[in-house]
C-alpha cells in the first residue's frame, strides 16, 4: 500500500526563525534545506511512499529536491501552510486517481524509512490520522485514505486541533524519527542524537565549528 506525501517548505530565507539562538542568518537557510534534502531522500527510500510533492515558491529548495526526485508544486493560493496543503492535496489526488495522501513535516532529518512506513502502515487502518510531534503538542504526519479529504490543522497547538477534526491519533512504537522535528536548538541537539542525514550533518559540523 503506497503513499503520495505532500512537504510543505517556506522560502529558505523565513524558515527556522526559532533556530536564531544557535544558528545565525547565514547558516538558517542551509539548515532548512538540509533538513527538507535529508527528510525527502528517507522518504523516497520508504517503500510505502511512492512519491513525495514539495509545496514550495524557493527557487533553489525547488531545483534541489527535484534533483532528488521530488515534484514541486507552487505554494497556492499563499494563504498559509494549511491552505497550501490542502490545494496540494487536492492537486495530487486529481492527478493520481485514489491516491493516500499525507502532509509531513520538512524538517525531520533523522526520518528512517522503516518509521515512517510503520507509521504510514498504522496510518491505512483509519480514515484520517496523524502522528504528534516529540514535544507532544505539534504534528509530524497527517494522512487521509481514499476518497478522504486531508484537512489539515498544522500550527499552534496541532496536536489537538488535529484530534479535535476527528482524526485518529497515531502512537505506534519506535518512531521516534518520524516525530522528531526540529524547530529549536534542543531539537536540533535530539535529532544529532538520533543521526541526522547527510546533509544536516554537514551543515550541523559547519555550526559546532563556528561555535568553538
Amino acid at each position: 500500500m503506497q503513499w503520495t506525501l505532500v512537504v510543505p517548505l517556506k522560502p529558505l530565507d523565513r524558515a527556522k526563525s526559532r533556530l536564531s539562538d544557535t544558528a545565525d542568518d547565514g547558516l538558517r537557510p542551509g539548515l532548512a534545506l538540509a533538513f527538507a534534502q535529508d527528510t525527502v531522500a528517507a522518504a523516497l527510500e520508504c517503500p510505502a511512499v511512492r512519491d513525495v510533492v514539495v509545496v514550495t515558491d524557493d527557487a533553489l529548495a525547488s531545483r534541489e529536491l527535484a534533483a532528488l526526485g521530488a515534484g514541486i508544486v507552487p505554494d497556492e493560493p499563499r494563504d498559509g501552510l494549511n491552505a497550501a496543503l490542502a490545494h496540494a492535496a487536492a492537486v495530487v489526488v486529481s492527478s493520481r486517481r485514489a491516491a493516500r495522501v499525507a502532509a509531513l513535516n520538512a524538517d525531520l532529518p533523522a526520518l528512517r524509512p522503516s518509521e515512517l512506513a510503520r507509521v504510514l502502515d498504522a496510518a491505512a487502518e483509519f480514515p484520517r490520522a496523524f502522528l504528534p510531534d516529540a514535544a507532544e503538542i505539534g504534528t509530524t504526519l497527517l494522512a487521509a485514505g481514499r476518497g478522504r479529504e486531508l484537512r489539515p490543522h498544522f500550527g499552534t497547538a496541532s496536536r489537538a486541533r488535529h484530534r479535535e477534526s476527528g482524526a485518529v491519533e497515531l502512537l505506534p512504537d519506535a518512531v521516534d524519527s518520524v516525530r522528531q522535528d526540529v524547530d529549536t536548538g534542543d531539537d536540533l541537539r535530539a535529532a544529532l542524537a538520533l543521526g541526522v542525514g547527510p546533509r544536516t550533518a554537514a551543515v550541523a559540523a559547519r555550526l559546532l565549528t563556528a561555535e568553538q
